[in-house]
Protein backbone atom coordinates (compact mmCIF):
# COMPACT_ATOMS: atom_id res chain seq x y z
CA UNK A 1 0.00 0.00 0.00
CA UNK A 2 1.14 3.52 -0.82
CA UNK A 3 0.12 6.60 1.09
CA UNK A 4 0.82 9.93 -0.56
CA UNK A 5 2.09 12.61 1.84
CA UNK A 6 1.13 16.08 0.78
CA UNK A 7 3.29 19.14 0.74
CA UNK A 8 1.96 21.84 3.05
CA UNK A 9 2.25 24.59 0.47
CA UNK A 10 -1.46 25.28 0.79
CA UNK A 11 -3.81 24.87 3.65
CA UNK A 12 -5.31 21.64 2.36
CA UNK A 13 -3.33 18.46 2.08
CA UNK A 14 -5.71 15.89 0.73
CA UNK A 15 -4.19 12.92 -1.09
CA UNK A 16 -5.11 11.68 -4.54
CA UNK A 17 -6.81 8.33 -4.09
CA UNK A 18 -5.58 8.42 -0.52
CA UNK A 19 -8.99 7.50 0.80
CA UNK A 20 -8.52 4.18 -1.00
CA UNK A 21 -4.82 3.68 -0.45
CA UNK A 22 -4.38 4.55 3.23
CA UNK A 23 -4.57 1.68 5.71
CA UNK A 24 -4.27 2.39 9.44
CA UNK A 25 -0.86 1.14 10.51
CA UNK A 26 -1.92 0.28 14.06
CA UNK A 27 -4.58 0.86 16.66
CA UNK A 28 -4.24 4.26 18.15
CA UNK A 29 -3.93 4.70 21.86
CA UNK A 30 -6.22 7.10 23.66
CA UNK A 31 -3.43 9.65 24.02
CA UNK A 32 -2.55 9.57 20.32
CA UNK A 33 -6.22 9.87 19.36
CA UNK A 34 -6.71 12.95 21.52
CA UNK A 35 -3.41 14.39 20.31
CA UNK A 36 -4.50 14.06 16.67
CA UNK A 37 -7.76 15.87 17.49
CA UNK A 38 -5.93 18.70 19.26
CA UNK A 39 -3.36 19.05 16.46
CA UNK A 40 -6.01 19.14 13.72
CA UNK A 41 -7.98 21.85 15.52
CA UNK A 42 -4.73 23.76 16.03
CA UNK A 43 -3.95 23.46 12.32
CA UNK A 44 -7.33 24.90 11.36
CA UNK A 45 -6.71 27.82 13.71
CA UNK A 46 -3.31 28.24 12.04
CA UNK A 47 -4.87 28.24 8.55
CA UNK A 48 -7.50 30.77 9.60
CA UNK A 49 -4.86 32.99 11.21
CA UNK A 50 -2.71 32.72 8.09
CA UNK A 51 -5.56 33.85 5.83
CA UNK A 52 -6.47 36.78 8.09
CA UNK A 53 -2.87 37.73 8.79
CA UNK A 54 -1.93 37.61 5.11
CA UNK A 55 -4.90 39.69 3.99
CA UNK A 56 -4.03 42.33 6.57
CA UNK A 57 -0.44 42.42 5.25
CA UNK A 58 -1.65 42.63 1.64
CA UNK A 59 -3.94 45.52 2.51
CA UNK A 60 -0.93 47.11 4.20
CA UNK A 61 0.83 47.25 0.82
CA UNK A 62 2.63 43.91 0.57
CA UNK A 63 2.89 42.68 -3.03
CA UNK A 64 1.28 39.27 -3.57
CA UNK A 65 4.00 38.08 -5.97
CA UNK A 66 6.81 39.19 -3.66
CA UNK A 67 5.06 37.59 -0.70
CA UNK A 68 4.96 34.23 -2.51
CA UNK A 69 8.72 34.46 -3.18
CA UNK A 70 9.54 35.21 0.46
CA UNK A 71 7.13 32.56 1.71
CA UNK A 72 8.56 29.79 -0.45
CA UNK A 73 12.13 30.94 0.14
CA UNK A 74 11.73 30.79 3.92
CA UNK A 75 10.11 27.35 3.64
CA UNK A 76 13.03 26.12 1.52
CA UNK A 77 15.55 27.39 4.06
CA UNK A 78 13.57 25.76 6.87
CA UNK A 79 13.70 22.36 5.14
CA UNK A 80 17.31 22.60 3.90
CA UNK A 81 19.04 21.56 7.19
CA UNK A 82 17.31 18.19 7.04
CA UNK A 83 19.45 17.19 4.05
CA UNK A 84 22.80 17.77 5.76
CA UNK A 85 23.01 14.18 7.03
CA UNK A 86 24.80 11.62 4.79
CA UNK A 87 21.72 9.40 4.85
CA UNK A 88 19.58 12.13 3.32
CA UNK A 89 22.20 12.95 0.72
CA UNK A 90 22.39 9.29 -0.26
CA UNK A 91 18.60 9.19 -0.50
CA UNK A 92 18.74 12.22 -2.77
CA UNK A 93 21.21 10.49 -5.09
CA UNK A 94 19.16 7.30 -5.22
CA UNK A 95 15.76 8.97 -5.72
CA UNK A 96 16.54 11.60 -8.31
CA UNK A 97 16.52 11.27 -12.05
CA UNK A 98 15.56 13.35 -15.07
CA UNK A 99 11.95 12.17 -14.89
CA UNK A 100 11.73 13.04 -11.20
CA UNK A 101 13.22 16.49 -11.76
CA UNK A 102 10.86 17.19 -14.64
CA UNK A 103 7.77 16.06 -12.72
CA UNK A 104 8.71 18.11 -9.68
CA UNK A 105 9.40 21.18 -11.81
CA UNK A 106 5.99 20.93 -13.53
CA UNK A 107 4.25 20.18 -10.24
CA UNK A 108 5.90 23.16 -8.57
CA UNK A 109 4.86 25.37 -11.50
CA UNK A 110 1.22 24.29 -11.37
CA UNK A 111 0.64 23.51 -7.71
CA UNK A 112 2.78 26.20 -6.10
CA UNK A 113 3.72 29.08 -8.39
CA UNK A 114 0.40 29.35 -10.25
CA UNK A 115 -1.67 28.19 -7.30
CA UNK A 116 -0.19 30.51 -4.70
CA UNK A 117 -0.15 33.60 -6.89
CA UNK A 118 -3.80 33.04 -7.82
CA UNK A 119 -4.75 32.29 -4.21
CA UNK A 120 -3.17 35.34 -2.61
CA UNK A 121 -4.32 37.68 -5.38
CA UNK A 122 -7.85 36.31 -4.92
CA UNK A 123 -7.49 36.72 -1.16
CA UNK A 124 -6.54 40.36 -1.75
CA UNK A 125 -9.50 41.09 -4.03
CA UNK A 126 -12.17 39.07 -2.17
CA UNK A 127 -11.87 38.28 1.54
CA UNK A 128 -10.25 35.82 3.91
CA UNK A 129 -13.62 34.14 4.51
CA UNK A 130 -14.13 33.56 0.79
CA UNK A 131 -10.58 32.21 0.47
CA UNK A 132 -11.02 29.59 3.19
CA UNK A 133 -14.49 28.67 1.91
CA UNK A 134 -13.32 28.25 -1.69
CA UNK A 135 -10.55 25.90 -0.62
CA UNK A 136 -13.22 23.40 0.45
CA UNK A 137 -13.81 22.85 -3.28
CA UNK A 138 -10.55 20.91 -3.57
CA UNK A 139 -11.87 17.37 -2.86
CA UNK A 140 -14.73 17.81 -5.35
CA UNK A 141 -12.49 19.31 -8.03
CA UNK A 142 -9.95 16.56 -7.46
CA UNK A 143 -12.71 14.01 -8.03
CA UNK A 144 -13.67 15.64 -11.34
CA UNK A 145 -10.07 15.82 -12.57
CA UNK A 146 -9.42 12.25 -11.42
CA UNK A 147 -12.41 11.07 -13.45
CA UNK A 148 -11.13 12.90 -16.52
CA UNK A 149 -7.62 11.50 -16.01
CA UNK A 150 -8.93 7.97 -15.52
CA UNK A 151 -8.02 7.55 -11.86
CA UNK A 152 -11.66 7.42 -10.76
CA UNK A 153 -14.50 5.41 -12.27
CA UNK A 154 -18.14 6.44 -12.02
CA UNK A 155 -20.76 3.77 -11.39
CA UNK A 156 -24.19 5.30 -11.78
CA UNK A 157 -25.78 2.46 -9.82
CA UNK A 158 -23.36 2.92 -6.93
CA UNK A 159 -24.47 5.03 -3.98
CA UNK A 160 -20.93 6.28 -3.30
CA UNK A 161 -20.49 7.48 -6.90
CA UNK A 162 -23.81 9.31 -6.79
CA UNK A 163 -22.80 10.90 -3.47
CA UNK A 164 -19.54 12.17 -4.95
CA UNK A 165 -21.35 13.56 -8.00
CA UNK A 166 -24.00 15.26 -5.85
CA UNK A 167 -21.34 16.67 -3.52
CA UNK A 168 -19.38 18.03 -6.46
CA UNK A 169 -22.47 19.76 -7.84
CA UNK A 170 -23.18 21.29 -4.42
CA UNK A 171 -19.60 22.52 -4.09
CA UNK A 172 -19.51 24.12 -7.53
CA UNK A 173 -22.97 25.65 -7.07
CA UNK A 174 -21.94 27.10 -3.72
CA UNK A 175 -18.78 28.56 -5.21
CA UNK A 176 -20.72 30.18 -8.05
CA UNK A 177 -23.23 31.56 -5.54
CA UNK A 178 -20.42 33.14 -3.53
CA UNK A 179 -18.95 34.71 -6.66
CA UNK A 180 -22.10 35.92 -8.40
CA UNK A 181 -24.67 36.53 -5.64
CA UNK A 182 -23.91 38.91 -2.79
CA UNK A 183 -27.32 39.85 -1.41
CA UNK A 184 -27.85 41.95 1.67
CA UNK A 185 -25.27 42.65 4.33
CA UNK A 186 -25.49 40.54 7.45
CA UNK A 187 -23.44 42.93 9.58
CA UNK A 188 -23.24 46.69 9.28
CA UNK A 189 -19.48 46.94 8.88
CA UNK A 190 -17.12 48.60 6.51
CA UNK A 191 -14.17 47.25 4.60
CA UNK A 192 -10.73 48.19 5.71
CA UNK A 193 -9.22 50.74 3.31
CA UNK A 194 -7.94 48.74 0.37
CA UNK A 195 -4.83 49.56 -1.59
CA UNK A 196 -4.14 49.20 -5.31
CA UNK A 197 -7.66 47.98 -6.06
CA UNK A 198 -8.97 48.74 -9.52
CA UNK A 199 -12.49 48.81 -10.83
CA UNK A 200 -15.65 48.68 -8.80
CA UNK A 201 -16.13 46.75 -5.62
CA UNK A 202 -18.31 44.16 -7.37
CA UNK A 203 -15.72 43.60 -10.10
CA UNK A 204 -13.00 43.09 -7.50
CA UNK A 205 -15.11 40.57 -5.60
CA UNK A 206 -15.94 38.59 -8.75
CA UNK A 207 -12.32 38.61 -9.91
CA UNK A 208 -11.16 37.51 -6.47
CA UNK A 209 -13.60 34.59 -6.36
CA UNK A 210 -12.59 33.48 -9.86
CA UNK A 211 -8.92 33.59 -8.88
CA UNK A 212 -9.66 31.55 -5.76
CA UNK A 213 -11.54 29.05 -7.91
CA UNK A 214 -8.57 28.85 -10.29
CA UNK A 215 -6.30 28.31 -7.29
CA UNK A 216 -8.40 25.33 -6.21
CA UNK A 217 -8.19 23.88 -9.73
CA UNK A 218 -4.40 24.26 -9.75
CA UNK A 219 -4.17 22.60 -6.35
CA UNK A 220 -6.35 19.70 -7.50
CA UNK A 221 -4.05 19.22 -10.50
CA UNK A 222 -1.12 19.26 -8.08
CA UNK A 223 -2.65 16.37 -6.15
CA UNK A 224 -3.21 14.36 -9.33
CA UNK A 225 0.47 14.81 -10.19
CA UNK A 226 1.45 13.30 -6.84
CA UNK A 227 0.69 9.85 -8.25
CA UNK A 228 3.64 9.74 -10.70
CA UNK A 229 5.86 11.69 -8.29
CA UNK A 230 5.31 9.14 -5.53
CA UNK A 231 6.39 6.34 -7.86
CA UNK A 232 9.48 8.14 -9.18
CA UNK A 233 10.60 9.67 -5.84
CA UNK A 234 9.46 7.70 -2.76
CA UNK A 235 11.17 10.17 -0.38
CA UNK A 236 8.32 12.61 0.29
CA UNK A 237 10.46 14.99 2.32
CA UNK A 238 12.91 15.25 -0.58
CA UNK A 239 10.13 15.94 -3.08
CA UNK A 240 8.74 18.59 -0.72
CA UNK A 241 12.11 20.33 -0.48
CA UNK A 242 12.71 20.28 -4.24
CA UNK A 243 9.24 21.58 -5.05
CA UNK A 244 9.72 24.40 -2.56
CA UNK A 245 13.09 25.17 -4.16
CA UNK A 246 11.73 25.10 -7.72
CA UNK A 247 8.71 27.19 -6.76
CA UNK A 248 10.98 29.79 -5.15
CA UNK A 249 12.95 30.17 -8.39
CA UNK A 250 9.81 30.22 -10.55
CA UNK A 251 8.02 32.70 -8.29
CA UNK A 252 11.10 34.95 -8.23
CA UNK A 253 11.20 35.07 -12.04
CA UNK A 254 7.47 35.80 -12.20
CA UNK A 255 7.77 38.50 -9.53
CA UNK A 256 10.63 40.17 -11.39
CA UNK A 257 8.42 40.46 -14.46
CA UNK A 258 5.30 41.63 -12.63
CA UNK A 259 7.09 43.76 -10.00
CA UNK A 260 10.13 45.32 -11.73
CA UNK A 261 10.29 48.13 -9.18
CA UNK A 262 12.81 47.20 -6.46
CA UNK A 263 10.88 49.28 -3.96
CA UNK A 264 8.11 46.69 -4.05
CA UNK A 265 10.52 44.02 -2.79
CA UNK A 266 11.22 45.87 0.45
CA UNK A 267 9.16 44.83 3.45
CA UNK A 268 8.16 48.20 4.83
CA UNK A 269 6.40 47.35 8.09
CA UNK A 270 6.70 44.88 10.97
CA UNK A 271 3.36 43.41 9.87
CA UNK A 272 4.75 42.47 6.45
CA UNK A 273 7.95 41.00 7.91
CA UNK A 274 6.17 38.96 10.57
CA UNK A 275 3.57 37.74 8.06
CA UNK A 276 6.27 36.48 5.67
CA UNK A 277 8.12 34.69 8.48
CA UNK A 278 4.92 33.20 9.87
CA UNK A 279 3.79 31.94 6.48
CA UNK A 280 7.17 30.45 5.57
CA UNK A 281 7.89 28.71 8.86
CA UNK A 282 4.26 27.61 9.09
CA UNK A 283 4.74 25.50 5.96
CA UNK A 284 7.48 23.41 7.55
CA UNK A 285 5.62 23.05 10.86
CA UNK A 286 2.29 22.15 9.29
CA UNK A 287 4.02 19.58 7.06
CA UNK A 288 5.12 17.43 9.97
CA UNK A 289 1.86 17.86 11.89
CA UNK A 290 -0.31 17.06 8.88
CA UNK A 291 1.87 14.11 7.85
CA UNK A 292 1.66 12.63 11.34
CA UNK A 293 -2.11 13.08 11.54
CA UNK A 294 -2.59 11.49 8.11
CA UNK A 295 -0.40 8.54 9.07
CA UNK A 296 -2.32 8.07 12.33
CA UNK A 297 -5.93 8.77 11.32
CA UNK A 298 -5.91 8.98 7.52
CA UNK A 299 -6.70 11.81 5.07
CA UNK A 300 -10.46 11.41 5.45
CA UNK A 301 -10.27 12.30 9.14
CA UNK A 302 -8.03 15.29 8.42
CA UNK A 303 -10.18 16.62 5.58
CA UNK A 304 -13.26 16.70 7.81
CA UNK A 305 -11.72 19.54 9.84
CA UNK A 306 -11.27 21.88 6.85
CA UNK A 307 -14.58 23.77 7.21
CA UNK A 308 -13.58 24.69 10.76
CA UNK A 309 -11.06 27.15 9.30
CA UNK A 310 -13.89 28.83 7.35
CA UNK A 311 -15.98 29.30 10.49
CA UNK A 312 -13.06 30.66 12.50
CA UNK A 313 -12.03 32.99 9.68
CA UNK A 314 -15.55 34.35 9.21
CA UNK A 315 -15.92 35.11 12.91
CA UNK A 316 -12.51 36.74 13.41
CA UNK A 317 -12.51 38.71 10.15
CA UNK A 318 -15.98 40.12 10.80
CA UNK A 319 -15.16 40.95 14.42
CA UNK A 320 -11.65 42.37 14.18
CA UNK A 321 -11.01 43.18 10.50
CA UNK A 322 -14.57 44.46 9.94
CA UNK A 323 -15.00 42.50 6.73
CA UNK A 324 -18.54 42.55 5.41
CA UNK A 325 -20.60 39.37 5.33
CA UNK A 326 -23.31 38.96 2.70
CA UNK A 327 -26.26 36.59 2.49
CA UNK A 328 -25.05 35.20 -0.84
CA UNK A 329 -21.60 34.53 0.55
CA UNK A 330 -23.06 32.73 3.57
CA UNK A 331 -25.36 30.56 1.45
CA UNK A 332 -22.53 29.76 -0.94
CA UNK A 333 -20.18 28.83 1.90
CA UNK A 334 -22.82 26.52 3.42
CA UNK A 335 -23.30 24.90 0.01
CA UNK A 336 -19.56 24.34 -0.42
CA UNK A 337 -19.20 22.84 3.07
CA UNK A 338 -22.27 20.62 2.60
CA UNK A 339 -20.91 19.42 -0.73
CA UNK A 340 -17.56 18.71 0.88
CA UNK A 341 -19.10 16.44 3.50
CA UNK A 342 -21.21 14.65 0.88
CA UNK A 343 -18.06 13.92 -1.15
CA UNK A 344 -16.25 12.77 1.99
CA UNK A 345 -19.17 10.51 2.84
CA UNK A 346 -18.92 8.91 -0.59
CA UNK A 347 -15.19 8.43 -0.11
CA UNK A 348 -15.80 6.95 3.34
CA UNK A 349 -18.26 4.41 1.90
CA UNK A 350 -15.69 3.52 -0.73
CA UNK A 351 -12.99 3.15 1.92
CA UNK A 352 -15.27 0.99 4.08
CA UNK A 353 -15.80 -1.43 1.20
CA UNK A 354 -12.07 -1.74 0.55
CA UNK A 355 -10.98 -1.79 4.21
CA UNK A 356 -10.45 -5.35 5.46
CA UNK A 357 -12.50 -6.70 8.31
CA UNK A 358 -9.49 -7.57 10.51
CA UNK A 359 -6.82 -5.17 11.76
CA UNK A 360 -3.78 -4.73 9.50
CA UNK A 361 -1.48 -6.30 12.10
CA UNK A 362 -3.64 -9.43 12.18
CA UNK A 363 -3.68 -9.51 8.39
CA UNK A 364 0.08 -9.29 8.33
CA UNK A 365 0.44 -12.15 10.79
CA UNK A 366 -2.12 -14.21 8.89
CA UNK A 367 -0.24 -13.58 5.64
CA UNK A 368 3.01 -14.70 7.24
CA UNK A 369 1.39 -17.85 8.67
CA UNK A 370 -0.31 -18.64 5.37
CA UNK A 371 2.96 -18.12 3.54
CA UNK A 372 4.72 -20.55 5.84
CA UNK A 373 1.91 -23.07 5.44
CA UNK A 374 1.98 -22.69 1.66
CA UNK A 375 5.73 -23.29 1.63
CA UNK A 376 5.65 -26.24 4.00
CA UNK A 377 2.48 -27.93 2.76
CA UNK A 378 3.95 -29.48 -0.43
CA UNK A 379 6.78 -31.06 1.58
CA UNK A 380 4.39 -32.46 4.16
CA UNK A 381 1.94 -33.76 1.59
CA UNK A 382 4.58 -35.70 -0.31
CA UNK A 383 6.47 -37.17 2.66
CA UNK A 384 4.00 -37.04 5.50
CA UNK A 385 3.75 -40.82 5.87
CA UNK A 386 7.52 -41.30 5.84
CA UNK A 387 8.01 -38.50 8.34
CA UNK A 388 5.42 -39.94 10.71
CA UNK A 389 6.90 -43.41 10.45
CA UNK A 390 10.41 -42.08 11.05
CA UNK A 391 9.25 -40.07 14.06
CA UNK A 392 7.51 -43.12 15.52
CA UNK A 393 10.59 -45.27 15.02
CA UNK A 394 12.89 -42.73 16.61
CA UNK A 395 10.55 -42.34 19.58
CA UNK A 396 10.30 -46.12 20.05
CA UNK A 397 14.08 -46.61 19.83
CA UNK A 398 14.59 -43.78 22.32
CA UNK A 399 12.26 -45.49 24.83
CA UNK A 400 14.05 -48.85 24.41
CA UNK A 401 17.48 -47.31 24.89
CA UNK A 402 16.29 -45.44 27.97
CA UNK A 403 14.85 -48.62 29.57
CA UNK A 404 17.98 -50.66 28.81
CA UNK A 405 20.18 -47.98 30.36
CA UNK A 406 18.13 -47.95 33.55
CA UNK A 407 18.46 -51.78 33.86
CA UNK A 408 22.25 -51.56 33.50
CA UNK A 409 22.44 -48.93 36.24
CA UNK A 410 20.42 -51.13 38.65
CA UNK A 411 22.55 -54.22 37.93
CA UNK A 412 25.77 -52.26 38.40
CA UNK A 413 24.53 -50.91 41.73
CA UNK A 414 23.68 -54.45 43.01
CA UNK A 415 27.09 -55.74 41.93
CA UNK A 416 28.87 -52.96 43.88
CA UNK A 417 26.82 -53.73 47.03
CA UNK A 418 27.64 -57.47 46.82
CA UNK A 419 31.37 -56.73 46.51
CA UNK A 420 31.21 -54.42 49.53
CA UNK A 421 29.35 -57.08 51.57
CA UNK A 422 31.88 -59.80 50.68
CA UNK A 423 34.79 -57.61 51.68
Amino acid sequence: MITLSLVPIHQHMVCVKAFQLWPPSRKMSGLASHLALILMIGLQVHYAALAIFTRAALLDGLSTTVFVVYRQGIATLALAPMFISPKRRQSMKNSLGFRSFFLMFVTALVGVTANQNAYFRGLFYASSTAATAMSNLIPALTFVIAVIAGFEKIELRSLRSMAKILGTVCCVSGALTMALVKGQKLLHTEFLPSIHLTGTEGDDWLLGCLLLLASSVFWSCWMILQVPIASSCPDHLLSTFLMCLFSTIQSALFAMLSEPNLQGWILQSPLQISCSLYAGIGIAVSFFIQSWCISERGPLYCAMFNPLATVITAFISATFLQEELYVGSLIGAVGVIAGLYIVLWGKAKEFAEIKPETPPSSNLQDDEINSRIDLEQPLLSEKSEHVIEADSKVSHDHKINRSFGEILIVLESKKQKQEQFAA
